[in-house]
């Protein structure tokens, strides 16, 4: 999206750029925004990361306490496989690649009751709370349903 129309296409690609619009596959992926909320009972994760399957997502407790949140968006057969046969791209703005986030629990989040469900592109992690203090692990693998 240009703000600026006057200046013509190369002022449109320079504006794009400076507000992100041609930004790198590693950039664009690692850049997947979560919002935190937390309730009485609970701490909810939300992501967006669209095209991402259930099967590409990683949700994990390193150390007990950091929560990782992981994966990888695959580019589509159907482009890769118009970009073997010779087409050419005009722009692509749609991000590729691996995404990472990582979030230190507070006090009291029960990671052994952690659940997580992917629909619709957003991934949602809750988080219980528990007056009790929690076990400490390693690595602690969550299943995305």
């Amino acid at each position: 999206m240009s703000m600026t129309p006057w200046l013509g296409e190369l002022g449109a690609m320079d504006m794009d750029r400076f507000a992100g619009g041609d930004r790198d596959d590693a950039t664009a992926v690692a850049r997947t925004n979560v919002d935190w909320r937390e309730t009485d009972k609970e701490h909810i994760l939300t992501a967006e990361i669209p095209g991402v399957r259930k099967e590409d997502v990683k949700v994990d407790v390193e150390d007990g306490a950091v929560l990782k949140i992981s994966g990888e968006k695959a580019r589509e057969a159907a482009e890769e496989q118009q970009q073997e046969e010779g087409g050419s791209w005009k722009r692509v703005e749609r991000s590729y690649g691996s995404f990472l986030r990582r979030f230190r629990l507070p006090d009291g989040a029960r990671v052994d009751g952690i659940r997580c469900t992917l629909e619709d592109g957003v991934l949602r992690v809750v988080v219980p709370k528990d007056d009790q203090s929690r076990t400490r692990r390693d690595v602690q693998s969550i299943d995305v349903s």
